[in-house]
This record gives C-alpha cells, sequence and structure tokens, in this order.
C-alpha cells in the first residue's frame, strides 16, 4: 500500500507556484512574477519583492479587497545576445500578496533599495 504524504498549504502554494513557473518558461508567458516574501511583525505587514534593475517610478502598487498587487515592467537590453543560460527574467512582471487583516493605508510606504521593494503596511487598529 503507497503511504500518503499530506502536504500543508503552503507547501501546496509552492509547488503550485513552482508548476506554473515552469510552465511559464515552456509557454513564454508576457507577464512573470518575481520572488515575493510577505510577513508580519506586531505594528506591520510587510512584502518584499527582489527584483533588480528597477527604479522607484518602475512600480505600481494597488489595494483591492485586501489584496495587493505589484506590477511594472523590467526593461530587457536592446543588443542582440546568443544566450548559453537564460535564467534572468524581463518584461512585464506582476505579483499578489493577500494581506490577513485590514491595514492603515494612510501609513503605508515603500521603497527600493539594492534591488529589494519594501512595502509596509501597518495594521489597523
Amino acid at each position: 500500500m503507497p503511504t500518503v504524504i499530506r502536504k500543508s498549504g503552503t507547501a501546496i502554494l509552492e509547488t503550485r507556484r513552482e508548476i506554473l513557473h515552469a510552465v511559464s518558461w515552456q509557454v513564454r508567458s508576457h507577464v512573470w512574477s518575481p520572488p515575493t516574501d510577505e510577513y508580519e511583525t506586531e505594528e506591520s505587514y510587510i512584502v518584499l519583492v527582489e527584483i533588480a534593475g528597477m527604479r522607484d517610478d518602475d512600480f505600481e502598487i494597488s489595494l483591492e479587497n485586501n489584496t495587493l498587487l505589484i506590477s511594472g515592467t523590467r526593461p530587457d537590453l536592446l543588443e542582440r545576445r546568443a544566450y548559453q543560460q537564460m535564467e534572468i527574467r524581463f518584461g512585464k512582471f506582476a505579483t499578489s500578496v493577500n494581506l490577513p487583516g485590514p491595514i492603515d493605508i494612510e501609513q503605508a510606504r515603500a521603497e527600493y533599495q539594492d534591488g529589494f521593494l519594501t512595502i509596509i503596511l501597518p495594521k489597523a487598529r
């Protein structure tokens, strides 16, 4: 009889993200998702997006129904290249994060430094 292994919700989401990433490479999806972390402190929800080669003005950030939406376009170099390996994605990207609770949107802030976009969303009191 085979052993049944149950994955936690987090493991299932990570597996789904890996599958979608692999499929997107095969079908040449025009929109890709950068690596994104979300964590919580006592006062805030923090979203960290790893995406080098950008400027502050290159990001669109919005909040809809407790879902944070982050998008933009990472420009590609216009020179011709013969790749031996290609892992760095360019073009349009988008990612979303479901926030676990209400936030104080008036106090929210974002900063981009050293290839990381950090969004700080204070919890509503």
